[in-house]
Formats: structure tokens, sequence, C-alpha cells
């Protein structure tokens, strides 16, 4: 199958990040550093019709700046994102609706002050998929099929519990009939039970529309559950892609390997105890990034040519790409 979703050499960088007291220096006219963050950087991956993307990475790795630009929430300071090879955006602004996200925290995204149904049938009548005269029934499907009771569509959001909000969410999302759906962190907020209820409806939803995802989340478990394929990210940089059960049973990056390995386990010994593996080292500052390969002062199998470097993304074995010097060594401690 044909690239559907395309992602071309993106980047995206914020700044400057001044201080207080840098901006004020620099307002009395003082000579101030200036000092930008590159959150993301160089990203290129594709994904094939109906296909579920995994997108994982340590905390400020730039899941989800990138999980954004894919959506046309921010504009990428170079690159391209295309859908079925379209633009996503076009002169910094976003130029189709074939593409909508779910967040992580369904009260945050939903106005308070508006009824439930108002929310999900405001997009849909702005870009004529409904008009108002028939926007209640059309919400009343939607909600339908993530599981509300149509009648809720005059509550306001305080009136449901964190999961039917996530439905909300959901049902918004689709009510804009996109292609490709990207979900960041869409289950994190919620109860383990409810996690699995969401879970469930989103990988029903996928098979009935055909939608193309993206689904961004630290829960390694989840993403193994509902994707084909999974990336995984390191101070912006992806450093290995590949199908969900050959990353995570041989990992080609040592940094996969590392946040695997980080999940706490269950050791059955004398004692039971929960064994965990922190991965050694502290995450660089993305203000400074290591030269070469961003991993290398954390990793073990780091040599001269990592620090001076930085390794593109490569074929290794079983039809995945990772972008490490030592890939082949990393495969053979499996």
């Amino acid at each position: 199958m044909s690239a559907f979703l395309s992602v071309a050499n993106v980047s995206r960088s914020f700044g400057p990040n001044l201080t207080t007291g840098e901006k004020i220096a620099a307002r009395l006219g003082a000579s101030v550093e200036t000092r930008h963050v590159q959150a993301v950087s160089g990203v290129s991956l594709t994904v094939r019709k109906g296909e579920t993307l995994g997108l994982v990475g340590e905390s400020g790795c730039g899941k989800s700046t990138l999980g954004r630009l894919i959506a046309g929430i921010l504009p990428p300071s170079e690159g391209t994102v295309q859908i079925d090879g379209a633009p996503v955006m076009q002169g910094g602004r976003k130029v189709t609706t074939r593409v909508q996200t779910v967040f992580q925290d369904p009260f945050a995204s939903l106005d308070p002050r508006m009824k439930v149904g108002m929310t999900v049938a405001e997009g849909p009548i702005a870009h004529g998929l409904t008009t108002k005269a028939q926007a209640k029934a059309y919400v009343a499907e939607w909600f339908g099929r993530v599981g509300l009771d149509p009648a809720w569509v005059d509550r306001y959001p305080h009136q449901f519990s964190g999961g039917q909000r996530q439905r909300i969410a959901i049902a918004r999302a689709l009510a804009m009939q996109p292609d490709v759906l990207i979900c960041d962190e869409p289950v994190a907020s919620l109860d383990v039970s409810i996690q699995a209820q969401i879970i469930n409806l989103f990988l029903q939803l996928q098979r009935d529309l055909d939608l193309t995802c993206v689904f961004i989340s630290h829960d390694l478990s989840v993403v193994r559950h509902v994707s084909e394929r999974v990336a995984v990210m390191y101070l912006g940089r992806i450093v290995e892609l590949g199908p969900v059960g050959q990353v995570f049973e041989r990992p080609a990056h040592p940094y996969t390997a590392a946040l695997f390995g980080s999940v706490p386990k269950l050791v059955l010994d004398a004692d039971e105890l929960v064994h965990f593996e922190p991965i050694e080292g502290e995450v660089p500052s993305p203000l400074s990034p290591p030269p070469g390969c961003h991993y290398h002062p954390r990793c073990p199998l780091a040599s001269e040519v990592c620090a001076l470097d930085i390794p593109p993304l490569r074929d290794v074995r079983e039809g995945r790409v990772a972008a490490c010097h030592h890939a082949e060594a990393q495969l053979q401690r499996y």
C-alpha cells in the first residue's frame, strides 16, 4: 500500500526563550543572547491508509509537537505534511479538515460554557458538513456512534464523567469526517477500566471509518495493542521506526531498548519485587543538545563517531529503520 499521510523533513523550533530579567534587559537596549529550542528536527515518516502509527518517547522528546505539526495546529519551521498528496498547511495556515485531533484532557479541550451538542456541531456547520436545521440530528448520530445518549446534547461538560467527556471529544473530531486522526495521550487522564473502554471504542471506530491514525502515548502497552508500527523519538528526532512486534521484541536502537527496559516489571524471585531499570544519565537540555547522536552521552554502545556524526535513519533488519551507527551490534544483543 502506498503512503497516505506523508511527513517530509519537518522541523519546528521555539524561541527565543528569555527569562523575565533578560526580557527587561533587552528592552533597555542590552545585548542578550537568544536561545531557541529545536522541538522537532528533520522528521520524515509515512503512514498507510487505515494504519495506526504509534509515537513514543520520554517527556519533552517532541511527540506532541510533532502531532500538532501533522494536524496543522502548528506550522513547521521547515518541511511539509501532506494527506493523499494534498498539503495540510499553506502560507502558515491549515487548509484542510481531513486531519483532526483528540487531546489528552477532554475537560480542558471542551468549552465549559458551551453545550456539548453545539461543541460537536460548530465545526461541521462552519464547513458545510451539516446545516443548523439538521445539526441536532447530525450530532445525535455521532453521539450514538461513540456510545453516548443523544438526549444529552443539551448538557454542559461538567455534567459528564471523564470517560464521557473523552467520548464527546472523539465525537467532535469525527463529526468533521476526517481521514486522519491524531490521538495525543487520549486515555492518559482516565481510570484504567475506562481506558480499556475508550481504546476498544477507538479500535472499532477506526475499522468502521477506515481512519488513518497517529497514536501518541507514554503507555507502551497501549501503543503495542493499537498500533501496526511504532516510531520512537528522542530529543526531536526519530531514532527507530518499524513494525510493533519487531521493534518491541528486538530494538535496533539502544535508546529504544532502554525505553522499553525502563517499564517496571514483576520479578518472580523470593520477594516478588517490582524490577525497574531506569535509563542511565540525565536527559540533555533541548536548548543545548549534544553533538552527533543526541543519545550518545547515555548510550552503552557509544563510540567516537557517535559524538561527531548524526546517524541517518537507515534500513536495518526485519523491515525497519534506525538512526544508530551501531544498530547491528544492538540487534546482536538479543
